[in-house]
């Protein structure tokens, strides 16, 4: 299921770059005296680091917008998931003069010597907050171009007005798809006292029915890796209050399969509320005042995505417009568009991906003044 709608995700942003209005010169003064122009011309070598949880997406917004603005391209593939960008590379042969877009593949070591190495200009990475950190102190050593798409803890914030059965469905898909490992899935949940209860009891409900496998017709699938699926024993060990699903492996599936888990209203300094889990499970916490909610949903470090769900358009461009993340969604989340600016405040991110704007971080920026001679 979730495999489909990738391919399909990533055909759709190549084929939505191409239909960007190319970087032209742009003149800027055009006098007697003198011509000012600017022009955008490319970095050079590129390298995309991509990773494990949508590796054939991802690296397509990076294939994109690098090969479009005339750079060569390095794909460096995640040691979880080689085969995909090979296989890339290995169709793009078909298409590009060689030399053009290469992959790599390799363990943890690779990445440094790309992010390192003189002859790599730039360097776009889709991952963890510390990794981008140390990606972006290895390109320091020769200033390289950075372009940082780092990890999320988006805020759902549920208003009074909002319809508790209506909301509860569609943010429960938006928080469980593909089991949570989504950069901008929902990670936190606020909802209005009011209607707590009932958007609880919904939310559980959907919950519960949500299909465990990787068939055509099943939701949940497995946490990717041993390691991330180890780190989850920190919500057992936590004594939340569980009220749907559970952390301990699913015994009856070949592979590290948990139930969607929801915990009712722990509290807001807990890990799972500050901390990204990356998995298929969500705390849902009451609110009463609107600039509280405000204040909690902007408390971490993290500022990837927000959502705000209300019938109230004032309310929610109010909300909206003080929520401290570079994407912001009024009763949807995580939509996301090739002729769309994609960015990160705080420590989600530097630089923009996909719309021209994406495409201008793949290039270095020339004036040109010109006078009579």
């Amino acid at each position: 299921m979730w495999a489909r709608n990738e391919v399909g995700t990533a055909l759709k942003f190549l084929k939505g770059y191409a239909t960007l209005s190319p970087l032209q010169d742009e003149t800027l003064e055009d006098s007697a005296e003198r011509k000012i122009t600017t022009s955008y011309v490319p970095v050079g070598i590129a390298v995309g680091i991509v990773p494990w949880n949508y590796p054939i997406y991802l690296a397509s917004a990076k294939i994109g917008p690098a090969l479009l603005t005339g750079n060569a391209f390095i794909l460096k593939a995640s040691p979880f998931t080689p085969y995909t960008s090979l296989k890339m590379a290995e169709l793009a042969q078909r298409f590009f003069p060689p030399g053009v877009f290469q992959a790599l593949s390799g363990d943890d070591s690779l990445g440094p010597m790309l992010t390192s190495h003189s002859n790599v200009n730039m360097v776009s990475f889709t991952g963890s907050i510390p990794t981008g950190k140390a990606i972006m102190k290895s390109c320091s050593g020769t200033l390289k171009r950075v372009v940082l798409e780092l990890g999320g803890n988006d805020p759902a914030i549920v208003c009074a007005d909002a319809d508790p059965v209506s909301a509860a469905m569609r943010i429960g898909l938006f928080a469980f798809c593909n089991s949570g490992q989504i950069c901008m899935s929902i990670k936190r949940i606020y909802v209005h006292e009011s209607i707590y209860d009932q958007f609880l009891g919904v939310l559980v409900q959907h919950a519960g029915a949500l299909r465990v496998g990787v068939g055509e017709s099943d939701f949940l699938g497995p946490i990717a890796t041993e390691p991330h699926f180890n780190l989850l024993s920190g919500i057992k060990e936590a004594r939340y209050s569980v009220v749907a699903g559970g952390t301990e492996r699913l015994a009856n599936k070949k592979g590290f399969y948990i139930p969607a888990t929801i915990i009712d209203n722990p509290p807001e300094d807990s890990a799972i509320v500050q901390e990204e889990q990356f998995a298929p499970v969500i705390p849902v916490m009451k609110w009463s005042e609107e600039s509280d909610v405000i204040q909690r949903a902007n408390s971490t470090d993290a500022g990837l995505g927000a959502s705000v769900w209300t019938r109230d358009d004032e309310q929610a461009r109010r909300i909206a417009s003080q929520l401290q993340a570079g994407n912001v969604w009024i009763n949807t989340h995580a939509e996301i568009e090739p002729n769309t600016p994609f960015s990160g405040h705080k420590q989600s991110g530097l630089g923009v991906e996909h719309s021209v704007e994406g495409l201008k971080a793949y290039c270095n920026v020339r004036s040109i003044f010109r006078k009579p001679f």
